[in-house]
């Protein structure tokens, strides 16, 4: 399984998914423990219109924890197979750590603070 986390230079959740510096992609063991952090590039543009559902979901990505981000981008990832979990602040390893204890749920809330196209999901 792997789980992945949009990221600042300073390796905490990015608050707004489409503009992260990059992934951090979690690789876990069949105990659910984590054995592998990788970086995967963010794609440049907003993340709802460009590739990185397909190549995360191509790495076998199929969580996201994430800061915020639009219901278009929810959606896009959620047709690739990636599972989303918004709300999520701190540092990219206690965020996982957090989710692997079961301490972490969906916020619910959508991106709406921007003023992009993202927020409308096309």
């Amino acid at each position: 399984m792997k789980i992945a986390l949009p990221t600042k230079e300073d390796s905490t959740i990015d608050s707004h998914f489409g503009h992260c510096e990059y992934f951090t992609v979690f690789t876990l063991n069949e105990n659910r423990e984590i054995v592998l952090e990788e970086k995967v590039a963010s794609p440049v543009g907003c993340g709802c219109k460009s590739n990185i559902a397909e190549t995360l979901a191509g790495l076998g990505v199929t969580i996201m924890l994430a800061g915020n981000m639009g219901d278009g981008a929810v959606r896009v990832l959620q047709s690739n197979g990636i599972e989303v979990l918004r709300g999520c602040m701190g540092k990219v390893r206690d965020v996982a750590d957090k989710w692997l204890a079961g301490k972490l749920m969906d916020s619910g809330m959508g991106c709406m603070i921007h003023g992009h196209e993202c927020q409308h999901g096309e």
